[in-house]
């Protein structure tokens, strides 16, 4: 009975630890999207923050601060809840089916910049909250099937300079303030200019630079055919001066070899001979960052994969927030751990990118995608991991980790190991990748982070109780990592609760384990295609990387040797008898979690009441 109150209280607990109101208020928004199953797949309660999930963008603090959800097919609502997302500038939705009203609660998002829901078929009257939004820059509600007049308070928008309100059924008079908004389009609405006419009173947007079709009648003039004509005369020139231009850079571009970045002379950071290429080139390479490119979003930023034209295949990161010094520090974090790290289970950077509004890096594209990809998400028409690859993960993991831990300089660790972060190569070779979370090894002696960031149910104890991280961080997710390989499974998963199984895949393996239930602890998908003996020496190992005091894991360069063969038995005997040496004192520990009350059961206990060996 106290076993199970445990259980309970330990799922309370850990949903506590990953609740937060930005996710909350995202769920919301997907379940109201009606998300398919393939839509915004990782949007779940699962990751410490919604920072992690794709098209979510944020700034250091980890607020929210950019959703872009273009042309992605939802034919739901849009959420109120939205309206709780207080530090959201840009909210862009344009291009899918979405039905129903613009919420008034839109008004509450006192930091929006852009608010863009053109083509999608919304219906109603634009929320006089709107006017609200003294940040607001650019409104483009376009192509929606919008009622009613243009509320009066939009006239308060000062900031504005880009409105968009064409191809809807709005009717009465145009406020006369945004007439002096930089660009608008009134156009296809059943509008009026109000009591002066003004040439552009419609639309300013123009279309090979003639004026677009004029609300309330067909007002015409000599003076605007001759602008007409004129405006056309200059954008033709101006397109056939930029033409000419490119066409000269092209010609007389030469490869240019990145020797130091500015600003970072004193760091004298080493780039070595890494390619610097033109935001052109990878824009053609990713046919201009296209959804159809898109791979999957990463600690730091999104990845797209491309081809060059020698048809090197390529996957190109772009980084978010780069224009804070954050996300500065993370791109130039990256750059420098990769190029200082040559190793075959590291993964390599081609070159790079710089320019006033990007910051990109080129990888090698990995064929075969990644762990988390093969073990879950594959299609049925491609290879399953059988498992000879995965031993073979397991130990190009383990070497590339030593590696960073033990050989690199300066030591380096990674701070988000995982599945979904080791990628696979043309021959199933393991490669890590991702290093938005990486820091040097002699700073997490000192540094303490308050702000825990990677996925639940893969970070250590001691990082989500006391923010600091080592090496030994990095082997507790390895560990995790070797249980996927074995279950094919999430590191957590809520749904587990609904068969009688334990959150948390570490207990539930655990569990089993102490169970001798081995046959349901192996991934299905491998259709009994395996060696026991080497399934039950991989758990062993991965129980060892998990254990909850850090000083009791292993170093990498132990879990080498043991994945290789060697000193596996002895370390495992040894590993039960210091755990049952503290079984005692964690069962007085649970007795008197009870005693005190859920109110008295911290993260730290409850993580360390589970044994590495008790089988």
């Amino acid at each position: 009975m106290k076993s199970n109150i445990l259980k309970l209280v330990v799922a309370t607990l850990l949903l506590s630890v990953v609740a937060d109101p930005q996710g909350d208020a995202l769920l919301d928004m997907k379940s109201k999207l009606s998300a398919t199953v393939n839509q915004l797949d990782d949007w779940t309660q699962n990751q410490v923050t919604p920072c992690n999930w794709k098209f979510v963008f944020c700034d250091s603090n980890s607020n929210v601060i950019r959703v872009i959800l273009a042309n992605i097919g939802f034919n739901g609502i849009l959420s109120p809840r939205i309206g709780e997302l207080t530090y959201l500038s840009v909210l862009s939705l344009p291009g899918n089916n979405i039905t129903g009203q613009i919420p008034v609660e839109f008004g509450n998002l006192s930091s929006l910049t852009s608010l863009i829901l053109e083509n999608n078929l919304l219906s109603g009257k634009i929320p006089d909250s709107l006017g609200k939004l003294s940040e607001l820059q650019t409104l483009i509600l376009s192509g929606n099937n919008l009622t009613s007049d243009i509320p009066e308070s939009l006239s308060n928008l000062s900031n504005l300079n880009d409105i968009r309100l064409a191809s809807n059924h709005l009717s009465g008079q145009i406020p006369a303030r945004l007439f002096q908004v930089v660009r608008y389009d009134f156009t296809g609405n059943s509008l009026n200019c109000g009591g002066n006419f003004h040439l552009l009173c419609a639309s300013n947007i123009t279309d090979h630079g003639k004026p677009s079709a004029l609300a309330g009648g067909s007002h015409s003039s000599n003076l605007g055919a001759i602008l007409g004509s004129l405006g056309g005369a200059v954008v033709l020139i101006f397109a056939v001066f930029l033409l000419l231009l490119g066409m000269r850079e092209r010609n007389a571009y030469q490869p240019e070899v990145f020797v130091d970045v500015a600003g970072e002379d004193d760091r004298k950071i080493a780039f070595g001979q890494m390619k610097r290429f033109t935001l052109g080139e990878l824009q053609f390479a990713t046919n201009c960052f296209s959804r159809e490119n898109f791979i999957g979003k990463g600690a730091s930023g999104e990845v797209y994969n491309g081809v060059l034209p020698d048809n090197t295949k390529i996957a190109v990161k772009r980084f978010t927030d780069y224009e804070s010094p954050v996300g500065e520090a993370a791109f130039l974090r990256e750059v420098e751990f990769i190029s200082v790290a040559a190793h075959k289970n590291v993964l390599k950077l081609i070159g790079f990118c710089t320019t006033t509004t990007e910051r990109l890096l080129v990888y090698p594209f990995m064929q075969n995608l990644s762990v988390a990809y093969r073990l879950r998400d594959f299609k049925s028409a491609e290879k399953v991991l059988d498992w000879p690859s995965r031993k073979r993960v397991a130990l190009g993991t383990a070497r590339g980790l030593e590696y960073l831990h033990e050989h690199c300089n300066p030591k380096i660790i990674h701070r988000d190991i995982k599945a979904a972060n080791v990628l696979l190569d043309d021959d199933f070779e393991a490669v890590i990748g991702d290093f938005g979370l990486a820091m040097l090894a002699d700073v997490s002696k000192t540094s303490v982070t308050t702000q825990i960031r990677g996925t639940m149910g893969h970070i250590a104890p001691e990082y989500i109780s006391t923010g600091k991280s080592s090496e030994r961080t990095d082997v507790f997710g390895y560990g995790i990592m070797l249980l996927e390989l074995v279950t094919g499974q999430l590191a957590i998963d809520i749904s587990r609760v609904d068969r009688g199984d334990d959150v948390l895949l570490l207990d539930n393996v655990k569990k089993q384990v102490r169970e001798k239930q081995f046959d349901s602890i192996i991934d299905g998908n491998l259709s009994k295609n395996y060696s026991p003996s080497e399934v039950e020496e991989m758990i062993q190992v991965a129980l060892q990387c998990t254990q909850v005091r850090p000083e009791d894991r292993p170093a990498m360069s132990e879990v080498v040797r043991m994945l290789e063969g060697e000193g596996l038995p002895k370390r495992w005997e040894e590993c039960q008898l210091v755990q049952v040496s503290r079984g005692r004192e964690y069962d007085d520990m649970l007795q008197r979690g009870f005693d005190w009350g859920v109110d008295s059961i911290n993260s730290m206990d409850l993580a360390e009441m589970e044994l590495c060996g008790r089988v």
